[in-house]
């Protein structure tokens, strides 16, 4: 597991797996999670800060506390996660230290960069940390074939707490492949912080 476990016992936890019942992902979870409130397709907000767990015997991964968490549904089954896994925006550093600690575990897991176009993992490089401080959108995408997909980003976000000082706000998306393939659009602007 990565760098922040350890350190995070009795930090609220949303465990859970893509396809299963959303009442499996409640009770498995120490997290407070609501239930669903439609038979079709919506998204709940996890209250408080929580950290997510992946469960998966071979791909699983945990992250951060994190303040903003949605896990979206269809038909009662968790479908998707969308997330900032931080509780503030972070300086580069630190923000630098959650990602290359995800894209360890995902490459201690198997998975692999989900592109074919030269794409790399995100680094702590001159030359990574130049494009990511001139905020130039710089998604990496990682996956299983055919099973999880996820998109992993870090953004410049203006944060009024920290006037005068460059903050980032990470996102990280995990899903099932849609239509078999995996996904390469850009992600859009989060709904809870905005970006710069």
């Amino acid at each position: 597991m990565g760098l922040y476990v350890h350190a995070q016992s009795g930090v609220p936890e949303v465990a859970l797996k893509l396809g299963e019942p959303w009442e499996d992902m409640r009770k498995r979870s120490s997290a407070k999670i609501d239930p669903t409130i439609t038979d079709t397709s919506a998204f709940g907000i996890i209250e408080g800060d929580a950290r997510m767990r992946f469960v998966d015997d071979q791909y699983g991964f945990v992250t951060p506390r994190a303040k903003f968490l949605t896990v979206s549904y269809d038909s009662q089954k968790v479908a998707s996660v969308r997330m900032s896994p931080q509780v503030e925006t972070l300086p580069l550093d630190e923000a630098l230290k959650v990602v290359l600690d995800l894209q360890q575990q995902w490459e201690r897991g198997g998975w692999t960069l989900g592109r074919n176009d030269g794409q790399s993992k995100i680094e702590d490089t001159p030359e990574s940390r130049e494009k990511i401080m001139s905020c130039m959108a710089n998604p990496t995408f990682w996956r299983v074939p055919r099973l999880y997909q996820t998109q992993l980003d870090i953004a410049c976000f203006d944060d009024g707490k920290h006037p005068g000082e460059k903050r980032y706000l990470i996102t990280l998306e995990l899903s099932r492949p849609y239509g078999g393939k995996e996904k390469n659009e850009e992600p859009s602007p989060d709904s809870a912080m905005q970006r710069k």
